[in-house]
């Protein structure tokens, strides 16, 4: 694997020197030799003027598997500038639920122009993919699928396979089924391959593996394969019907833009941000996060306006005050992240919420004695003034506590309000800790001083 993904990578080296020095050519003949994942990457790593270049070149036989690989954003780009009969020739041969996520993004004229021009039996498959949301289970299947009936013997079933002229990717199991298509069991091809052929599926079969329901979240689907190791996985309807089954490369996708959601969500951004934006487009984006945290920011400086008469008289607060509302700031993010990631992985329930928010209570009372005594001791040497540097002491202890059960509690708070805790933590954190900060250190300051 790491061979052949440095030879991919030189490949993809050499087609950006080529593209630099404008040999298109040779640009065309080297990107009809990449992967289309190496070609999505390329596309995603260029800028706009380059990136209709490239995509011009990429030959139509290959324009629905670039088209796949591709973001959100760029693909919906692309996307804009095919009509009906374009989007059906380079998408027939995708998998449904590939070929579902396409269609998705597009206008829904164009999506039944699309559907029209399938065959009865490609249609009722991609519609049936198609009707449930795409972070579902039923999102993310394919009903490309092998079904076998219990009564079979394994020399029957062989022969049913070399009937095929290919078997679907990652197929590892074959799925059972009753006469009315509801899952019972799988026989994994290595049992098939290595047992008497007069065996029957009934006997050989695995009945303790359950199938993944429609209606399963995506995040709950790929904890499910991570847990089990699972390389694919069927899924039923309400009924136990078998609709189709879920691979561990949709799995993965569904891991790494998870990962990505929650990355860019601490900033503000959407997980399909394009690096290569346009000015206009992304400084529109990033402006309504920094209206918010300007609004957060005037209420922070409300509260210092309210002790001004407290900073004039003693002029080191307002050196001091900063490290206060920064470490809080600081140990209420580190708690914050903690409780994300448990609630991501799904690990977070009610049985265990109340441990560890007083669990990060104290962990912020132990961190806050620690280190207000080392600040303490440091302003009272800097300044000369030991009620200063008990004062800072006592705003950091009650400022990094806040912070900790501020971040251990609002994560939570966030999910039952259906609110996503990694896109609205960040600010409300900060501005929790900022306002509880300035106002513990100058409200005791005033109280001392008056």
């Amino acid at each position: 694997m790491a061979q052949r993904s440095t030879t991919s990578q030189a490949r993809l080296d050499r087609l950006a020197d080529a593209l630099g020095s404008g040999t298109f050519a040779d640009v065309k003949r080297m990107l009809n030799g990449l992967p289309a994942a190496d070609v999505a990457h390329l596309l995603e790593s260029s800028p706009p003027k380059f990136r209709h270049i490239l995509w011009q070149m990429v030959e139509l036989d290959n324009e629905g598997d670039v088209i796949n690989e591709l973001g959100d954003e760029l693909r919906a780009h692309f996307l804009s500038d095919m009509d009906a009969a374009e989007v059906a020739q380079i998408t027939e041969h995708l998998q449904d639920d590939d070929l579902a996520d396409i269609l998705q993004q597009l206008p829904d004229r164009i999506t039944r122009e699309v559907l029209d021009s399938m065959d009865h039996r490609d249609r009722a498959r991609l519609e049936q993919v198609m009707t449930y949301p795409d972070d579902t289970a039923g999102g993310l299947m394919s009903t490309d699928t092998i079904t076998i009936r219990p009564p079979l013997t394994f020399d029957v079933v062989l022969r049913y396979l070399r009937r095929h002229t290919e078997i679907p990717a990652m197929t590892d199991n074959l799925i059972v089924v009753n006469r009315n298509d509801q899952f019972i069991g799988l026989l994994p091809l290595n049992t098939l391959l290595v047992s008497d052929p007069s065996s029957t599926v009934r006997e050989m079969m695995v009945t303790d593996i359950a199938p993944i329901p429609a209606w399963m979240p995506d995040d709950e689907v790929a904890r499910l394969f991570e847990r089990n190791d699972w390389v694919s996985a069927p899924v039923v309807d309400d009924n136990g019907r078998l609709l189709g089954r879920i691979t561990i490369d949709d799995v993965v996708d569904v891991i790494r833009e998870d990962a990505d959601h929650s990355l860019t969500s601490m900033a503000g951004l959407a997980e399909d941000t394009d690096t290569f934006a346009p000015v206009v487009h992304t400084a529109s984006r990033r402006a309504v996060w920094l209206g918010i945290n300007l609004a957060t920011a005037f209420l922070a400086a409300s509260v210092i306006n309210l002790f001004q008469d407290t900073i004039e008289k003693v002029v080191a607060l307002a050196v001091l005050m900063p490290i206060v509302a920064s470490m809080g700031g600081i140990a209420g993010t580190q708690t914050l992240t903690v409780m994300v990631r448990g609630i991501a992985l799904g690990q977070v329930s009610k049985n265990n919420e109340s441990w560890l928010i007083n669990r990060e209570v104290a962990v912020g009372a132990l961190n806050g004695m620690l280190w207000a005594s080392v600040v303490a001791a440091a302003a009272s040497l800097w300044f000369g003034d030991w009620h200063l540097g008990l004062i800072i002491a006592l705003a950091m202890v009650i400022n990094l506590v806040t912070a900790a059960f501020t971040g251990a509690a609002l994560p939570l708070l966030l999910k039952r309000m259906k609110i996503d805790p990694a896109l609205a933590g960040g600010v409300v954190l900060t501005t929790v800790t900022d306002v509880v900060g300035f106002f513990s250190f100058l409200g005791l300051a005033t109280w001392f001083y008056a």
